[in-house]
């Protein structure tokens, strides 16, 4: 069970955030040649995985080579999205300044472009971080999963929404910074929309092409096999990454915030609203690296810009700096947070 976070004053809730400033730089002042050995490692894995899955899918034989396949390259895609892509995006690995590891110019396995994500993702939702109105993450914009949000009748029948948005959570990703939800109501310009939806567009056909037409050419008479063996890796993603990030945002505990609340924030209350905004996932060292390290939420949305590898070992002071100031440190297995994520959309689908 989560408890309430204890209300502090302006003094405490800047001690607070002295704290973790003091951890960040101590972090910050050991990053080296592990931190590249680790992403080297993970980039290599996913390499190899890639390719053992795209092999076993074009020239395998049977369900047993077709089962494989499909989870090797599932669990590339797991890896280069979350543990590779999401943490380089971040300028986790700008220090190396390694050209290949530049967030500003990385491109990741999906259809959400790298600019789209830097934009909806790195500075909107890391900066507003669950503030009704200005995140737009809260929900993804049609989903209603808490009762500060006002309802509205489609709402309904957001448990389907749901479980859509779980089947093809890259393309929710990938839409959000087109904003089509402000073209509907006006508030964007045809053009504007446009100017968004370009490079979206683009980035999509590519990735469209290359699981669907190029790599089933390649296999010639196995075409239908690899066709279907990528459209269920792409599924098996964005299943597992949907899974996450909704654990570690929307469980009961997590608060929303009103925009009046916020105003002129300190930097210790910038790190408050990141712990009480936030949940983690309870789980081992390979169940971390396949979450891209996100099951440690809290320690993500505090340090957005450290190698997220570091979180597990940094975990354990951030939580003791949490209880000494009273405030929650929202963790729990998978199935729990998962469970009750699940409760809340079909909850609050209802007014």
């Amino acid at each position: 069970m989560t408890h309430a976070s204890k209300t502090l004053t302006p003094e405490q809730a800047d001690a607070f955030g002295r704290e973790l400033d003091a951890l960040r730089q101590d972090v910050i002042a050991d990053l080296g040649q592990r931190d590249v050995d680790h992403i080297r490692r993970m980039i290599r894995a996913s390499r190899y995985a890639e390719a053992g899955g795209r092999l076993l899918l074009g020239f395998g034989w049977g369900p047993a080579s077709f089962a494989l396949g499909v989870s090797a390259l599932g669990t590339a895609k797991i890896l280069e999205n979350m543990e590779i892509g999401h943490n380089v995006l971040h300028g986790q690995y700008d220090f190396t300044r390694d050209p290949d590891l530049d967030s500003r110019s990385y491109e990741w396995d999906i259809v959400c472009t790298g600019d789209g994500w830097r934009h909806s993702h790195n500075y909107e939702h890391h900066t507003f971080t669950n503030i009704l109105g200005k995140d737009r993450d809260i929900g993804y914009a049609f989903l209603r999963v808490g009762p500060e949000q006002r309802w509205h009748p489609t709402h309904l029948i957001q448990p389907v929404s749901a479980a859509l948005l779980a089947l093809g959570f890259e393309w929710g990703i990938g839409a959000h910074d087109l904003r089509l939800d402000e073209a509907l109501t006006g508030k964007q310009s045809r053009a504007e929309l446009w100017a968004r939806a370009r490079p979206f567009l683009c980035k999509a056909g590519w990735q469209l092409a290359k699981d669907y037409v190029f790599y089933p050419a390649l296999a010639l008479g196995n075409a239908p096999r690899v066709l279907a063996g990528n459209l269920l890796a792409n599924v098996m993603r964005n299943l597992w990454s949907f899974a996450i990030i909704f654990c570690g945002h929307f469980p009961d505990g997590v608060r929303m915030y009103r925009e009046e609340e916020t105003r002129d924030e300190s930097r210790g209350r910038w790190y408050l609203r990141q712990v009480n905004g936030s949940a983690n996932i309870d789980g081992g060292k390979l169940f971390q690296i396949l979450t891209g390290h996100l099951s440690h939420q809290i320690e993500h949305h505090l340090f957005p810009d450290l190698p997220a590898a570091r979180y597990p070992e940094m975990a354990p002071r951030v939580r003791e700096i949490c209880t000494r100031h009273g405030q929650a440190y929202n963790s729990g297995s998978l199935w729990r947070q998962l469970g009750s994520v699940a409760r809340r959309i079909v909850r609050y689908a209802a007014p």
